[in-house]
């Protein structure tokens, strides 16, 4: 994996954040990943745990961007859907080890929010992402 082609957004004098950017300055072909779930390509789960469908649903986002030529450096913005923000943040060692075996080091602007629901009910997380192939 390469070096995000993107410019980080980093305010002289903040916190560099961990596992995330505040921002991304990105220019050129736009791929929409609509929120993918922790199932794999034939929609059956494998992992019952969070980290485990993290890194099933990260995977799904790169088999998607490949279709486009794009890899997870070209992520620019990810937003994430959690049923339980608590089992979220005991896990998050572990999402971490999946997100770096998936993504690399490449740290998009993110967003988590705690959901009730999502459409599948072994789901226990959903992942939409934006990426960006420069010109």
């Amino acid at each position: 994996m390469t070096a995000t082609p993107h410019r980080i957004l980093q305010p002289s004098g903040w916190v560099k954040p961990s596992g995330y950017s505040n921002g991304i300055e990105a220019r050129g072909r736009t791929i929409y990943v609509g929120g993918q779930i922790g199932w794999n390509g034939q929609g059956k789960f494998e992992a019952r745990d969070l980290a485990g469908q993290v890194r099933q649903t990260l995977q799904n986002i790169v088999d998607i961007l490949a279709e486009a030529g794009a890899g997870p450096e070209h992520v620019t913005s990810m937003t994430w859907y959690v049923l339980d923000r608590k089992a979220y943040s005991a896990s998050l060692k572990e999402i971490g080890a999946s997100y770096r075996a998936t993504m690399g080091r490449n740290f998009p602007a993110m967003a988590v929010v705690e959901v009730s629901g999502l459409v599948e009910d072994e789901a226990l997380v959903e992942i939409q992402a934006t990426a960006v192939i420069p010109d």
